[in-house]
């Protein structure tokens, strides 16, 4: 549908339907503000390079799973990724050092050692693949919604404490579940501890999931109402 040239800032921010030929999209301009915000703000903080550490273990941490299958290493590794995140949280608040490449790293590399760690547990058999596929799934469906959210002015929804602690469970989970697959004493006593984490984790994760949907979903039937006819 073609639009009016003139349009309000209301009408602009919370999205239109269409392009009209030789006026600008105010989707894309959206998406250009908060590119721009983005790297206006400063790169190389301390918080953002325990992030991007972070991020670097990623790889060491799926190949130490898959490769020498060291699961005391991985496990490290895990235990210092956990460590880092708390710390560029304490030390983005303690030297005012917030950034919002920040605030997209650090979910970014939560869920990647997420998905790194379920797929190495179902190419090792330690959980089913339709518990894993769930779980991906479900940050698949969210990340396709995000330009969606974007093209109709929206930021991201706010993290739901479901969602934080489904995230929280799964990390306990993880960590355990490596951990079992090494022969200790109390490891009968340790694996059902960490199948309940998992099982609670995946369940909230998932349901999380669905919550986020409804809200796009209602952000996006609220944009095409507010649409000028």
């Amino acid at each position: 549908m073609v639009q009016d040239a003139e349009r309000t800032t209301d009408d602009a921010t919370s999205g239109t339907g269409g392009v009209s030929e030789g006026h600008p999209d105010p989707g894309m301009d959206r998406i250009r503000e908060v590119a721009r915000g983005v790297w206006a703000d400063p790169l190389w903080t301390l918080p953002n390079l325990l992030s991007v550490v972070r991020l670097a273990g990623v790889p060491l941490f799926l190949w130490l799973l898959l490769g020498p299958q060291s699961d005391l290493l991985a496990l490290l590794v895990l235990v210092v990724s956990g460590a880092t995140d708390w710390l560029d949280g304490k030390l983005a608040r303690w030297l005012n050092q917030y950034s919002r490449i920040g605030e997209l790293l650090d979910p970014a590399a939560d869920r990647l050692y997420i998905v790194a760690t379920l797929v190495a547990f179902v190419l090792r058999d330690v959980i089913p693949w339709w518990a894993a596929a769930a779980l991906v799934g479900r940050d698949v469906v969210l990340t396709l919604c995000l330009p969606v959210l974007r093209w109709h002015g929206y930021e991201p929804p706010d993290v739901h404490y479901l969602g934080k602690a489904a995230t929280f469970c799964l990390m306990y989970a993880f960590p355990l579940l490596l951990l079992v697959q090494e022969d200790f004493t109390g490891a009968d006593v340790v694996r059902p501890i960490a199948y309940a984490f998992t099982c609670w984790g995946g369940a909230l994760y998932v349901w999380a999931g669905v919550l986020y949907l409804g809200q796009v979903i209602a952000a996006v039937r609220q944009a095409r109402t507010s649409t000028p006819g």
